[in-house]
């Protein structure tokens, strides 16, 4: 049987990983171009002592320079009502906050309405990572801002996890659409 050909596999892989949900998370900044938002699906814990995350972005991506610029950014967690907000700031646009509700930080990190927590952190270190660049940043403050389910991203969609544990019985365990 033949090898599949580069593009076959990451065709391949890509559709594997789009049956993976993962959480739903804004990168936000200001500089002195203005601020900036960009949205990532791959956020991870690093490390706890000390407290470190990372996340990956795109190569390509044309807000990953600006919010790079910044001594400081910030990380929301989406909630699973704001699939609006997720749609937003996954769109192509120079200015992914316009119209979208958002306060400045007591360091002036912008802090999106109604996520679930909102990390300041600043740059650790970036490692290239072959299409994508793998983001660790040291963890500054951590506020926890609502206590709602999360919003995830999966099959090119928003959904919410359900409440039910898989160790407390039968139940709906599967993701469900988000509400809108």
């Amino acid at each position: 049987m033949a090898e599949p050909t580069p593009t076959a596999a990451a065709d391949r892989f890509r559709e594997l990983m789009r049956a993976y949900p993962t959480g739903v998370v804004a990168i936000t900044a200001t500089t002195d171009r203005g601020s900036h938002a960009l949205l990532v699906g791959s956020f991870f814990s690093v490390s706890l002592q000390p407290v470190k995350v990372g996340f990956c972005v795109g190569c390509r991506s044309t807000t990953w320079p600006d919010i790079r610029r910044a001594a400081r950014f910030g990380i929301d967690i989406l909630a699973a009502d704001q699939e609006h907000l997720g749609a937003a700031l996954a769109a192509p646009s120079p200015d992914r906050l316009a119209g979208v509700p958002w306060r400045p930080s007591g360091t002036g990190v912008p802090v999106l309405s109604g996520v679930l927590a909102h990390l300041e952190c600043t740059p650790a270190a970036e490692h290239p990572a072959g299409d994508h660049s793998i983001v660790v940043a040291d963890v500054l403050s951590i506020d926890s801002l609502r206590d709602q389910l999360p919003l995830v991203f999966c099959h090119r969609g928003f959904y919410t996890v359900a409440a039910t544990s898989i160790r407390t019985g039968p139940g709906d365990r599967s993701c469900r659409p988000s509400a809108s």
